[in-house]
């Protein structure tokens, strides 16, 4: 009779002990890697979580007192301010997400030579953060803004959702491959810079999509941001129903560069760690 010698055999649907315990580790690293970078932009300046909510609040605050000296209405409702609001929120989402998690690497190289840290460690840490931080400062700001003004709203939240969701999807998608690539070349940061300049103006924040030219709104609709800030408006605004919108084409456009962005990473890591 032949022997077994492929040992003891686990239960069906019972997960070995070993990955359990690295699954454990792993949450534990990615906890206080929040933490730690909680302090560091936190808990280190005046204000603190205060200045999350002033940035953004400003911008919009700026822009729609200076739309209102231009227009008599805003494009959508009566409130300038809540229509730049409702632009803006997904848009910084996108941003704070995009721009965080591509200095991953450089933010926690320090770390990452302990071999209980790895990279994808360090990434997760940041997207949690800045997703948590970010939808905690729009409900505040979009909060404020409807009881400062006492604007009625019909809100559509699973759109709303989904529209901080994909938002968040995609600064992770570019942040991700921009992570690699901001360590692999020199002067990406720069090229990069001055490509995403203009997006906060080619993305429905300021000017709705249906309000640009024919012409225009053919090229804009390969921004995926244009389609985000649209389903924001249309959660917001009861009236407003745009066609344009594609989830399908957000989401491709954000796992193209996601999954490039991971097997770089993970194959060259060691590499731009030790450069």
């Amino acid at each position: 009779m032949a022997s077994d010698i492929s040992g003891p055999r686990l239960p069906a649907g019972r997960i070995p002990d070993v990955a359990l315990s690295r699954n454990f580790r792993s949450v534990r690293t990615i906890t206080a890697l929040v933490l730690r970078e909680m302090t560091t932009r936190f808990g280190r300046t005046p204000g603190g979580f205060a200045w999350a909510i002033m940035q953004p609040l400003a911008t919009i605050i700026i822009l729609g007192l200076a739309f209102s000296l231009i227009a008599r209405s805003p494009s959508l409702g009566t409130s300038f301010i809540f229509f730049k609001a409702t632009g803006i929120m997904p848009f910084t989402m996108f941003r704070s997400n995009s721009g965080m998690i591509a200095k991953s690497l450089s933010y926690s190289k320090a770390l990452l030579s302990y071999p209980g840290v790895t990279w994808m460690d360090a990434v997760l840490a940041r997207l949690i953060l800045n997703t948590l931080v970010t939808v905690a400062v729009t409900v505040l700001i979009l909060t404020g803004i409807i009881l400062y003004e006492g604007l009625t709203l019909i809100i559509d939240w699973p759109m709303a959702i989904l529209s901080m969701a994909l938002s968040a999807l995609l600064g992770f998608g570019i942040g991700v491959l921009n992570c690699y690539l901001f360590e692999r070349v020199v002067i990406w940061s720069n090229i990069w810079g001055i490509m995403s300049a203009p997006l906060m103006i080619i993305s429905g924040v300021i000017l709705l999509y249906e309000d640009l030219p024919s012409e225009a709104q053919g090229y804009m609709w390969y921004n995926p941001l244009i389609h985000i800030t649209g389903m924001m408006r249309e959660a917001f605004y009861s009236t407003y129903q745009p066609n344009y919108i594609s989830v399908t084409y957000v989401v491709l456009f954000s796992l193209i560069p996601l999954v490039v962005g991971l097997m770089l990473l993970r194959k060259h890591h060691l590499y731009l760690l030790n450069r």
